[in-house]
């Protein structure tokens, strides 16, 4: 799994004392880019590239403020036209997954703007 290491920042933090929903899936996305670029597919470059249809979301522990976290991302299935990305934030420290998410995205080619297989160039980068 691909890891980033995520800093909480003061407006992170919502009126019960963890760290938004919301936030957390801004941490996913950061996730997801790093973890694009880090496999030489920056998602604003390129004719192919891929967008997000669908997410599911489980959030198993809160996070607070003081809390070391990151967020980890893999390829956990591939489609024709489609992957999966599985990501989870975890506390470094303990270990406790916060939250798990997976990602469905579609392949797209800007130059015709329609779906469009995943080449096997893409596949064997991200596997």
């Amino acid at each position: 799994m691909h890891t980033v290491p995520l800093q909480i920042r003061f407006n992170d933090i919502d009126a019960m004392g963890h760290v938004n929903n919301a936030i957390i899936m801004e941490f996913f996305d950061l996730g997801k880019d790093h973890f694009f670029r880090s496999h030489g597919l920056p998602p604003e470059e390129g004719d192919f590239t891929v967008m997000v249809v669908h997410y599911e979301v489980d959030f198993r522990s809160q996070i607070h403020k003081a809390d070391h976290i990151a967020v980890q991302t893999a390829v956990e299935r591939f489609g024709t036209k489609s992957l999966t990305v599985f990501q989870q934030v975890v506390n470094t420290d303990t270990q406790v997954v916060c939250a798990e998410c997976r990602t469905v995205m579609a392949g797209y080619r800007r130059s015709t703007g329609t779906a469009d297989v995943i080449p096997d160039d893409v596949r064997q980068r991200l596997a």
